[in-house]
């Protein structure tokens, strides 16, 4: 059994990573670290394992084979790169980094080290969006012409645990973009996947539109984004990210192609639907995904000693394009992305 480390014990933590490391027989979780004990200790009483006073003692720890990050963005980087320098494998939440430089150190440490780097864009590991992907890649939708993206929800302060406007999702400081960096990253990796093809022409608008802190000040970061992107192959589409859609939750995507169209979450009924040209419409259900597959994929990735589902690389990937959308609305101009 690998043992792991869970550093930072907030919503993602409580909610995903410790029950899923918990659940899966490669794994037992040795211990938590978190600045505030309380809930390091309320995962340890829950799951078994220890709380650590400092997170170098964690690292330290050689029953500690695997760390999961899942502490602010401005500490991905640093906290990632002293654990595979201790001879640790890292699952890091994303985004991998706050600055590109930072997630390049990232890698560089992952080749160094020779350990496994894998950044939680869980989204590629969802039934229907691989079910998608397959549809797309077998041609028989044709060309994707168009899409629209979007992952919106009510904001990071209704299911933190803390339940807080103080959240450190609105510094700017801690977590670089804000609604791009926390929502927007994820549909960013997604879409390059379904689509088989690169986004290298980005415009954008990002605002600030109703989020306050509990002084009645609005936050420092962005709660709403809506980007224009251009593929290498000529596809165009949108992707709109949202802390403010105070009804449900949307992360639906619609791939419009040149024989029909690719439906995702974009019905309450049915996760995956595909209406062909000749108006045939097939509606895919799927049996209940228990867990999100990321504890799954890393285990797995380091027990067979192959590349992770999601690498370093892709986050890394991911993280270019959240910039090159920041700077699109920051200077109100078209970006170019190069690899």
């Amino acid at each position: 059994m690998i043992g792991v480390g869970i550093v930072g014990c907030g919503a993602i933590a409580r909610y995903r990573h410790a029950p899923e490391f918990a659940t899966n027989p490669l794994s037992k979780i040795i211990g938590y670290f978190n600045p505030s004990n309380e809930k390091a200790e309320f995962l340890a009483l829950k799951y078994g394992g220890k709380v650590y006073s400092d997170y170098e003692k964690m690292l330290e720890d050689p029953a500690v084979q695997a760390v999961c990050i899942c502490s602010p963005n401005k500490y991905h980087a640093k906290m990632s790169i002293a654990a595979m320098e201790a001879g640790k494998h890292v699952l890091c939440e994303k985004p991998i980094a706050v600055t590109i430089d930072e997630g390049k150190e990232m890698l560089e440490a992952a080749a160094r080290t020779k350990k496994c780097l894998m950044i939680a864009h869980d989204m590629k590991l969802e039934f229907a969006h691989k079910k998608a992907r397959e549809i797309v890649k077998s041609g028989e939708m044709g060309r994707v012409l168009s899409f629209r993206t979007t992952f919106g929800h009510r904001g990071p302060e209704y299911w933190s645990v803390n339940q807080s406007m103080n959240s450190w999702f609105f510094d700017d400081e801690s977590s670089s973009t804000g609604v791009l960096a926390d929502l927007g990253v994820h549909k960013l990796n997604l879409i390059e996947w379904l689509i088989d093809d690169r986004i290298n022409q980005i415009k954008a608008f990002s605002a600030v539109r109703d989020k306050k802190r509990e002084n009645g000040e609005l936050v420092e970061t962005p709660d709403n984004s809506v980007c224009l992107l251009r593929t290498k192959s000529g596809i165009i589409g949108t992707l709109a990210a949202s802390w403010t859609y105070y009804g449900d939750m949307d992360k639906s995507t619609v791939l419009y192609c040149s024989k029909g169209t690719i439906e995702i979450y974009n019905n309450p009924r049915y996760p995956l639907i595909v209406t062909k040209s000749d108006n045939e419409k097939i509606c895919y259900n799927f049996n209940k995904q228990e867990t999100s597959g990321i504890a799954d994929s890393f285990l797995d990735s380091i027990v067979n000693g192959t590349i992770p589902a999601i690498s370093g690389e892709e986050g890394l990937r991911a993280l270019k394009l959240v910039m090159a959308c920041a700077e699109a609305q920051a200077k109100d101009k078209t970006v170019n992305v190069y690899d």
